[in-house]
């Protein structure tokens, strides 16, 4: 997108997953999604740097930080950015009620829209243990989601060739295992189980990179997605309805219409 794209404000921007450090994270869309849109108040729900991953195997390219010095900048301009962290960095949390460059680190957060809406803002780690069902299906699990992330890189990379926009073979074809699947919908029922012990109206979290936004048993549940495999985020209109962005659907959309205006 050019210099020239316009801006976007909102009353809160929520992010999670973004896993910084990881050659998965698609930092290009992130940048651009950081360049349009100027959010009263943005919210980072875990797993923004991907500790894990770097002490494996160290990989900071200048996307990556430029996508941190981008984070910076709005809270230099006024935007409260909140740091929740996950479990991919969970060192940070002993830091929880501090702030770091102008950042708030806190291990949750109870949030409330302009339509007085109280939600509890957390990574969503703990509620592992609702959807493991033994250790040998979990290393299964991490096993082959490291290759379904390696095939989703290598399909980007191979439609970017032929002038293709991004689609998510990952996503593609963990919404068709109906295992993948009823993990889902266990982790779903924990998080909104949690809501309502707290006597709050909704959740917002991330952690299994599967974005979702709707109301279950009179709870609001919201997922933010991530940016390894589904470019999502949640989105606070200043009236204080949600909406879940898909931000790679909208760059094209944008695209379209920026040539046609053009035209």
């Amino acid at each position: 997108m050019s210099a020239a794209s316009p801006v976007y404000f909102c009353r809160a921007l929520f992010l999670s997953d973004l896993h910084l450090g990881t050659k998965d994270c698609k930092a290009d869309y992130l940048l651009d999604l950081l360049a349009q849109v100027r959010p009263e108040q943005l919210f980072l729900v875990g797993d923004v740097v991907d500790l894990w991953s770097l002490k494996r195997q160290p990989f900071w390219p200048e996307s990556h930080q430029a996508v941190l010095v981008a984070l910076r900048a709005l809270a230099r301009r006024g935007t409260r950015v909140m740091y929740i962290p996950g479990n991919h960095d969970a060192a940070l949390r002993e830091f929880a009620g501090s702030q770091l460059l102008g950042v708030e680190l806190q291990e949750e957060w109870i949030y409330t829209t302009a339509q007085g809406k109280r939600l509890l803002l957390i990574h969503g780690d703990r509620f592992d243990g609702a959807v493991m069902v033994g250790r040998f299906t979990s290393w299964l699990g991490d096993r082959g989601y490291d290759l379904l992330l390696w095939l989703n890189r290598w399909s980007h990379y191979g439609r970017r060739r032929v002038g293709l926009g991004y689609w998510s073979l990952a996503s593609f074809l963990k919404n068709r295992v109906q295992l993948a699947q009823q993990a889902v919908e266990r982790f779903v029922r924990a998080a909104v189980h949690e809501a309502r012990e707290r006597q709050l109206d909704g959740i917002v979290c991330g952690h299994i990179h599967a974005p979702d936004l709707r109301t279950q048993a009179c709870i609001l549940y919201c997922n933010t997605g991530d940016w390894v495999e589904n470019c999502t985020a949640l989105l606070e209109q200043r009236d204080g309805q949600l909406t879940l962005l898909h931000w790679s659907e909208v760059q094209r959309q944008l695209a379209v219409h920026q040539q046609a205006s053009a035209a």
